[in-house]
C-alpha cells in the first residue's frame, strides 16, 4: 500500500486544493492530509483563518480524494512521517527548490520518501479570495 501525505491550510477551498487533492490520491493507496491548525497558522503567516480549523478539517475531510484529515500542528517532516509512514510526500511547486524544500526533501529521501510538486494554481488562491472579499468590503 503507497501512503500519500500533504498538508495545508484549506482556508477558503477552492479548486487549487481540490487539484492537488484529486492528483495526490490518484498516485498512492491511502491519502492523510494534515490541515494547519489555527494557531499555527496565526504563528507563521501573522493573520487569522476566515474558517475555523474544526470547520476546514470537516471540509478537506468530506473530500472525496482524502482518506483521513488530521491536524498539523508543526512544520516537522520527519516527526509526521513518524506518525503515518507515508511514501509519498506531495508539495505545490511554489516551494520546488526552495532551500526549506530541499532540506526537507533530503531528509525525507533517507526514508525512502519521495517527494512529488503539483503546479500550483496561479488563477485561484485563499490569498488571492481573500483579497478580492477585502476590497469588495471596502467599495
Amino acid at each position: 500500500m503507497i501512503i500519500g501525505y500533504t498538508t495545508g491550510v484549506f482556508d477558503l477551498f477552492h479548486v487549487g486544493h481540490v487539484r492537488i487533492l484529486k492528483n495526490a490520491s490518484a498516485l498512492c493507496d491511502k491519502l492523510i492530509v494534515g490541515v494547519t491548525s489555527d494557531e499555527m497558522v496565526y504563528e507563521y503567516k501573522k493573520k487569522k483563518t476566515v474558517i475555523p480549523f474544526n470547520e476546514r478539517l470537516e471540509i478537506v475531510s468530506s473530500c472525496k480524494y482524502v482518506d483521513v484529515a488530521t491536524i498539523q500542528e508543526n512544520h516537522d517532516k520527519l516527526e509526521a512521517w513518524n506518525r503515518y509512514h507515508f511514501d509519498i510526500m506531495f508539495v505545490g511547486d511554489d516551494w520546488f527548490k526552495t532551500c526549506k524544500w530541499r532540506k526537507i526533501e533530503e531528509e525525507l529521501k533517507t526514508r525512502n520518501v519521495r517527494t512529488i510538486y503539483f503546479p500550483y494554481t496561479k488563477t485561484t488562491s485563499s490569498t488571492l479570495i481573500n483579497q478580492t472579499l477585502e476590497d469588495l468590503r471596502d467599495n
